[in-house]
Order: structure tokens, then C-alpha cells, then sequence
């Protein structure tokens, strides 16, 4: 098994890959817990916050392993649901910001 396999089965046998809805306004933000950070998701974009996203994408390689394992975690229903209230959102999008 290989480096990047070995990230992948560990984000998932941990659900590491986190959903958090915000309610009533139903807005989403997927994250995932990285060996050194929480990055960011944007699976309609097909994006992640992490270097390595940078590094393949500029280098015409594919996606980082924190987009694959927000796909195989929905195959295999491995995600963690957090709920939040609508008046914590800003507060959530300024933390993350400041994380990357």
C-alpha cells in the first residue's frame, strides 16, 4: 500500500471528512481533517485549500487525496455531520480563513 492509500484509509476509518449544514439557510461546507490542517472542499468545484491541490493542479497531475477521500467517504457513508445555526456561519468562514 502505498503513501497516498494509506492517508486515504486513514481519513476514513476516522471520518475525517466533515460536513458542516448550516441551519435554516441550508448552506454547506465540507472540510477535511489533514494530517497537519482542516482544508477546505468544494466538491462542485472539484477544489481543496491544501498545497498539494496547488501543486497537482498546476502540474497537470489529478486531485489531491483529500477530494478522493471526500468521494469515497460518500460512497461509504464516513462522514461526520456537524450541525450549526445560521448566526455561527461568519464566525466559521472567518476561522477557516484564517487557517489557510
Amino acid at each position: 500500500m502505498n503513501l497516498a492509500s494509506e492517508k486515504l484509509d486513514s481519513i476514513l476509518s476516522e471520518k475525517r471528512v466533515k460536513l458542516h449544514h448550516f441551519k435554516p439557510s441550508n448552506r454547506k461546507i465540507w472540510t477535511v481533517v489533514g494530517s497537519a490542517k482542516e482544508y477546505w472542499l468544494d466538491p462542485d468545484l472539484d477544489f481543496c485549500s491544501c498545497p498539494g491541490y496547488y501543486f497537482n493542479k498546476s502540474g497537470g497531475k489529478n486531485a489531491c487525496y483529500h477530494l478522493k477521500s471526500l468521494k469515497e467517504s460518500s460512497a461509504q457513508n464516513k462522514i461526520e455531520t456537524i450541525v450549526f445555526s445560521d448566526h455561527e456561519y461568519e464566525d466559521f468562514i472567518a476561522g477557516l480563513l484564517f487557517d489557510l
